[in-house]
């Protein structure tokens, strides 16, 4: 197998909605648009969002949505400050192995910051 680039594909009911929060809040760059669908920079992959997918008012649970996106960064402090700046609602989680910052999108998905 010879991979050129991976990807991930995010299937979001209220696609246009979305669209803004990944490029606008989350600063994710559009790479690709067509119809329903924007391929994003997603550090060395892309992540995809389409259309057709299904909302959750509140966070989905694991047998709805089973997979967490997680975005490693250089510097946790600053990147959440940038992301509340944004009035992002983000909660921060400290354990034993390092910390996290819990965003969940529109539609409930969610999304772990992670220090790298």
């Amino acid at each position: 197998m010879n991979i050129k680039e991976t990807g991930f594909i995010l299937f979001l009911e209220n696609y246009e909605e979305n669209l803004s929060f990944y490029t606008e809040k989350l600063g994710l760059n559009v790479r690709e648009r067509k119809d329903g669908m924007s391929k994003l920079d997603f550090g060395g992959s892309y992540l995809m969002i389409e259309n057709n997918g299904v909302l959750n008012l509140n966070e989905k649970n694991r047998a709805q949505n089973p997979t967490v996106i997680r975005i490693e960064v250089q510097n946790f402090d600053e990147t959440i400050n940038e992301l509340e700046k944004r009035k992002v609602n983000i909660e921060v989680r400290k354990f034993n192995w390092g910390k996290i910052g819990v965003i969940i999108d529109p539609e409930g998905n969610r999304i772990e910051i992670k220090d790298f």
